[in-house]
């Protein structure tokens, strides 16, 4: 289990390159919480819980016909919480049925208490994310 909030994040990363639900939903506290401050066509404002982490990705990651080449960390944030950090990162990827490429700018706020996520504000550039859909 990651212990601090940069370990947390890089397992956070290498669950949206792999598209695992159940890889990011582990990182999650039971009662944790997932917003998302700017939502995109398709998404929820939030999910309330772990399960639903997992169930909400699970379904949109299912559902997406993008792949994730990589995850460009641009700047971690220390904060003057320990247990909160701020990520400004790019997500590059393409569509394998056209080869078109996309990429997302985006930033996290990650709170973690325990090893585990008890908040994250998920701020993507939602007109990137529906280009990246098609």
């Amino acid at each position: 289990m990651p212990r601090d909030p940069r370990e947390v994040l890089a397992r956070y990363y290498r669950a949206m390159l792999d598209k695992s639900a159940d890889d990011l939903a582990d990182l999650y506290a039971p009662d944790g919480v997932h917003e998302f401050p700017f939502t995109a066509p398709g998404f929820p404002p939030r999910f309330e819980g772990r399960e639903a982490v997992r169930a909400g990705y699970r379904a949109a990651w299912g559902a997406s016909p993008v792949q994730v080449e990589e995850v460009r960390e641009v700047a971690v944030h220390e904060t003057t919480d320990p247990a909160v950090i701020v990520a400004e990162h790019v997500v590059v990827g393409s569509l394998p049925a056209t080869g078109a490429a996309f990429t997302v700018p985006g930033l996290l706020v990650l709170h973690v208490h325990d090893g585990r996520i008890t908040r994250t504000r998920d701020y993507m550039d939602t007109l990137a994310v529906s280009a990246a859909r098609g």
